[in-house]
């Protein structure tokens, strides 16, 4: 997995609740470089592309790869999302075979959790219709999108407690441990036979041409966070 450095460190979480003999962590320190158009001596220039390049075991090929599967945590959020973008840049740039034979993937993680501290768990932690339950005192629903937050609240009323995690960091290594354990979420990241990859590089990740910032503004989405009217909710 690699994950970002912040202050309140997301690896620190994961590298405490993995499970040691499967599953290895890197750490980021921010943002990686944009290594769209850049030759693969940055490869060995870039001490984190090169330290990711040998812990992976790639550099002569796929045929050694250390770890099956390479996921890419980070924040749900703007920052986040751009980090995916730069790591995927980098494979595509240069490991282009690791996303054509489906070894990179975005872990999934829960944007809301809730629970009601006057409702008793029953049974040993799982799933609950598709939502990971905390095994604790008090039962706990993690959500992933808004419609199985308000299943939860329902679920959970009256008067639930809803927390938003802002980032990684937010999320202890005992919730953690739900989240990147044998029911972990995970979105592969896929390459069409059809998919130009230069095309979409130079158009996604090249220079800030007026066509890009057409199709930008033209399919821009304006997402707000809105506290719901739903009786008892607390953010």
């Amino acid at each position: 997995m690699s994950v970002p450095r912040r202050p309140t460190c997301a690896s620190g979480s994961i590298t405490k609740s993995r499970d040691v003999n499967t599953q290895a962590v890197f750490s980021l320190r921010g943002k990686p470089l944009n290594c769209y158009g850049l030759t693969k001596k940055v490869v060995y220039e870039n001490e984190e592309f090169n330290l990711l390049q040998a812990a992976l075991n790639i550099e002569e090929g796929l045929e050694d790869l250390r770890y099956n599967k390479i996921i890419v945590a980070t924040d749900a959020d703007v920052d986040g999302m751009h980090i995916r973008l730069l790591m995927i840049t980098f494979f595509l740039q240069f490991f282009p075979e690791l996303i054509r034979k489906g070894h990179v993937y975005i872990l999934q993680t829960p944007l809301f959790r809730v629970r009601n501290k006057r409702k008793k768990k029953k049974g040993p932690a799982g799933h609950v219709d598709g939502v990971v339950t905390e095994k604790g005192e008090f039962e706990t629903i993690y959500c992933y999108t808004d419609e199985e937050r308000r299943q939860a609240i329902e679920k959970l009323s009256p008067n639930p407690e809803i927390t938003r995690f802002k980032g990684l960091g937010e999320i202890s290594p005992d919730e953690f441990k739900n989240f990147i354990g044998p029911d972990m979420r995970l979105e592969l990241v896929t390459l069409k036979k059809t998919d130009a990859v230069d095309d979409l590089l130079s158009f996604y990740m090249g220079k800030n041409t007026m066509e890009r910032q057409n199709f930008i503004i033209n399919n821009l989405v304006v997402e707000e966070d809105r506290v719901e009217e739903d009786e008892g909710e607390k953010f």
